[in-house]
Protein backbone atom coordinates (compact mmCIF):
# COMPACT_ATOMS: atom_id res chain seq x y z
CA UNK A 1 0.00 0.00 0.00
CA UNK A 2 3.13 1.77 0.43
CA UNK A 3 4.32 2.10 -2.99
CA UNK A 4 1.09 3.54 -4.07
CA UNK A 5 1.84 6.61 -2.23
CA UNK A 6 5.34 6.67 -3.90
CA UNK A 7 3.91 6.49 -7.62
CA UNK A 8 1.00 9.21 -6.83
CA UNK A 9 3.54 11.80 -5.45
CA UNK A 10 5.97 10.96 -8.65
CA UNK A 11 3.13 11.50 -11.03
CA UNK A 12 2.27 14.58 -9.44
CA UNK A 13 5.88 15.28 -9.63
CA UNK A 14 5.83 14.46 -13.43
CA UNK A 15 2.92 16.84 -14.02
CA UNK A 16 4.30 19.88 -12.20
CA UNK A 17 7.89 19.21 -14.42
CA UNK A 18 5.79 19.54 -17.47
CA UNK A 19 3.89 22.13 -16.71
CA UNK A 20 6.97 24.42 -15.93
CA UNK A 21 8.21 23.28 -19.00
CA UNK A 22 5.64 23.56 -21.10
CA UNK A 23 4.99 27.48 -19.44
CA UNK A 24 8.64 28.29 -19.88
CA UNK A 25 8.56 27.28 -24.10
CA UNK A 26 8.37 30.31 -26.37
CA UNK A 27 6.37 30.14 -29.61
CA UNK A 28 8.50 30.12 -32.04
CA UNK A 29 6.09 30.47 -35.06
CA UNK A 30 4.40 33.33 -34.09
CA UNK A 31 7.63 35.06 -33.09
CA UNK A 32 8.95 33.87 -36.59
CA UNK A 33 6.10 35.32 -38.39
CA UNK A 34 6.29 38.42 -36.41
CA UNK A 35 10.09 38.61 -37.46
CA UNK A 36 9.23 38.21 -41.05
CA UNK A 37 6.60 40.84 -41.03
CA UNK A 38 8.98 43.72 -39.35
CA UNK A 39 11.80 42.63 -41.59
CA UNK A 40 9.77 43.92 -44.38
CA UNK A 41 7.87 40.38 -45.77
CA UNK A 42 9.38 37.18 -46.97
CA UNK A 43 9.97 38.78 -50.00
CA UNK A 44 12.36 40.80 -48.59
CA UNK A 45 14.34 38.42 -47.15
CA UNK A 46 17.85 37.53 -49.69
CA UNK A 47 19.37 35.08 -46.93
CA UNK A 48 19.20 34.52 -42.82
CA UNK A 49 22.64 33.71 -40.98
CA UNK A 50 23.64 32.85 -37.01
CA UNK A 51 26.64 33.72 -35.62
CA UNK A 52 26.15 32.60 -31.58
CA UNK A 53 23.76 35.26 -29.97
CA UNK A 54 23.47 37.64 -33.45
CA UNK A 55 21.20 36.68 -36.34
CA UNK A 56 22.26 38.38 -39.46
CA UNK A 57 19.94 38.59 -42.39
CA UNK A 58 20.54 40.28 -45.59
CA UNK A 59 17.91 42.15 -46.99
CA UNK A 60 16.75 43.93 -50.26
CA UNK A 61 15.53 47.03 -49.06
CA UNK A 62 16.56 47.91 -45.26
CA UNK A 63 14.25 50.95 -45.24
CA UNK A 64 11.08 48.82 -44.85
CA UNK A 65 11.97 47.23 -41.81
CA UNK A 66 10.20 48.28 -38.68
CA UNK A 67 13.03 48.08 -36.04
CA UNK A 68 10.74 49.31 -32.79
CA UNK A 69 8.69 45.90 -33.77
CA UNK A 70 11.64 43.71 -33.58
CA UNK A 71 12.71 45.16 -30.26
CA UNK A 72 9.26 44.02 -29.27
CA UNK A 73 10.14 40.82 -29.61
CA UNK A 74 13.33 40.63 -27.75
CA UNK A 75 16.17 41.93 -29.60
CA UNK A 76 18.92 43.40 -27.21
CA UNK A 77 20.02 45.42 -30.51
CA UNK A 78 20.03 46.27 -33.67
CA UNK A 79 23.02 47.23 -36.38
CA UNK A 80 22.97 47.83 -39.68
CA UNK A 81 25.03 47.95 -42.06
CA UNK A 82 24.63 48.56 -45.73
CA UNK A 83 21.60 46.38 -46.81
CA UNK A 84 22.17 43.50 -44.12
CA UNK A 85 20.78 43.81 -40.20
CA UNK A 86 22.63 42.21 -37.57
CA UNK A 87 19.87 41.58 -34.59
CA UNK A 88 21.33 40.29 -30.91
CA UNK A 89 18.84 37.99 -29.82
CA UNK A 90 20.52 35.94 -27.38
CA UNK A 91 19.86 32.34 -27.25
CA UNK A 92 17.17 32.28 -29.51
CA UNK A 93 19.20 33.21 -31.92
CA UNK A 94 19.98 30.08 -34.03
CA UNK A 95 16.27 28.65 -33.76
CA UNK A 96 14.81 31.79 -34.79
CA UNK A 97 17.14 31.65 -37.76
CA UNK A 98 16.48 27.97 -38.59
CA UNK A 99 12.58 28.76 -38.42
CA UNK A 100 12.69 31.57 -40.97
CA UNK A 101 15.45 29.77 -43.46
CA UNK A 102 12.40 27.18 -43.24
CA UNK A 103 9.40 29.54 -44.49
CA UNK A 104 11.65 31.52 -46.74
CA UNK A 105 13.22 28.67 -49.03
Amino acid sequence: MEWIQYVVILLVLIIISLIVLKLNHKDFSSEVNKLIKYLGGKDNIINAECNMSRFKVILKDVSIVDKAGIQKLGAKGIVEIENQLKIIFGKDAKQLKECIKDIIK
